[in-house]
């Protein structure tokens, strides 16, 4: 296969853009089902006639969901294993890690999606890019980055998951003026310089890449974590969300409104519970068609991730459409009386609260039909109490969760563990 490049494709009309995904779809689904062992059983049946297929064609096919690449795991290989250069593990369903293999086209593909997504972001050749996410243990999130920053011509400094007095020693000896990392942990490290008497603002550092955890609301208002970040680093911060199947990242631009698609890359859908494509701005599961893609291409991956789309032109210019921001897991989805609720607003709601320090909740089976919800809170203002939280999560989220508050310690150690890259906030017991 050969990678072809449209760097600014994006900025051409949606005709232009159209006419582009619908040949590099029809490219995809040949290429699926020419070389794929499970893909050619899939597509065997199908009515469509590639040479001809049109966009809203795509949702005629069968999903595929994490579940089918676990069972059937060596049939998605589309290639010889002597063309396999990079193996992923991705959590399964089960638990048991599922691999997912990349060849070196892969690899030049991932490189130049990333290229795409961090010069959206402004980050160009001159800068010094400092990775405090691993390239180690089978993940692809660093190595992705790393394979960007360099395809940009930009500096990489590979310090990956270490100590807060490393990433400090790094920022002083060496400059950064961009730092990708997990926005919680780019705020705790921010706060460790100011404890050692050394200001953010005064170091070269201008923007930060977030990954692994949203930026913004339903909106795409920023949420407390982009005001800490903004307000310790004096930063410009943008949101980025990726998964290891795809092979694909959505990336805000500087207009920071959802993380744009890059159309040559892949077709994405909204779908409601029932497989249903939703048009733009209503809210459901993720599903990503990536496009030319070589070792294990993948038609129609529900990804699990609930979010929407925007296809209005964004400000920075681009007509590509536009990611919104993950607002939960499909399977962490609660119901409670009635009222659907995720995760990521139950954690939009505490963080506007003033006097929450840190959190997490508990969901458990009420009946079939209804959950139990026990949010555990740290507070620094003895004025900020239970009866006061509920009543304003009431207000924000319909529905009124059990509420305790309980001592930075304990919370601590349930939120924290070495276990987890990112901190722990929401615990399944249903």
């Amino acid at each position: 296969m050969e990678l072809k490049q449209y760097m600014d494709i994006e900025f051409s009309g949606p005709h232009i853009i159209r006419k582009l995904q619908e040949k590099r779809l029809h490219d995809h689904l040949v290429y699926c089902s020419k070389h794929s062992p499970y893909y050619q059983r899939i597509l065997k049946d199908s009515c469509i006639d590639f040479e001809r297929i049109r966009l809203e064609q795509l949702c005629e096919l069968p999903f595929t969901d994490k579940s089918d690449i676990e069972k059937y795991n060596n049939d998605f290989c589309a290639v010889s294993p002597v063309n396999i250069v990079d193996v992923v593990l991705s959590s399964g369903t089960t638990g048991c890690p599922t691999r997912i293999i990349y060849t070196d086209y892969d690899l030049n593909r991932l490189a130049y999606n990333e290229k795409k997504s961090f010069a959206g972001c402004k980050i160009t050749a001159n800068d010094i890019v400092l990775l405090t996410c691993t390239m180690d243990r089978c993940f692809v999130a660093g190595l992705a980055y790393f394979l960007g920053i360099r395809s940009l011509g930009a500096t990489a400094i590979r310090n990956g998951l270490n100590t807060l007095e490393s990433q400090k020693d790094i920022i002083l000896r060496m400059n950064p003026s961009v730092i990708v990392g997990v926005p919680t942990f780019l705020k705790k490290l921010g706060l460790y310089l100011q404890n050692n008497n050394i200001d953010p603002v005064k170091t070269a550092v201008s923007k930060l890449v977030c990954i692994g955890e949203p930026l913004r609301n339903y909106n795409l208002e920023p949420l407390k974590i982009v005001r800490d970040l903004e307000e310790i680093w004096q930063a410009k911060t943008f949101s980025t969300y990726a998964s290891t199947e795809t092979v694909t990242t959505f990336c805000e631009c500087t207009a920071q409104q959802g993380g744009h698609l890059h159309p040559d890359l892949a077709v994405v859908e909204i779908v409601d519970e029932n497989g249903k494509v939703l048009s733009s701005e209503h809210t459901g599961e993720v599903v990503v068609t990536p496009l030319s893609v070589e070792g294990m291409p993948l038609v129609r991956f529900k990804t699990g991730d609930i979010s929407f789309l925007i296809d209005k032109q964004c400000p920075c210019g681009r007509y590509s459409a536009r990611l919104g921001p993950i607002l939960g897991r499909k399977k962490q989805m609660m119901k409670v009386r009635g009222t659907t609720v995720y995760p990521q607003s139950i954690y939009s709601a505490l963080e506007e609260i003033n006097g929450i320090d840190d959190y997490y909740l508990i969901v458990s089976s009420e009946t079939d039909l209804s959950d139990n919800i026990t949010i555990y809170v740290t507070v620094n203002e003895n004025s900020c109490n239970c009866e006061i939280i509920q009543n304003k999560l009431q207000a924000k989220l319909r529905v009124k969760p059990k509420l305790i508050i309980t001592d930075k310690e304990k919370l601590a150690q349930q939120v924290y563990t070495p276990k987890s890259r990112k901190p722990v906030r929401f615990i399944d017991r249903r």
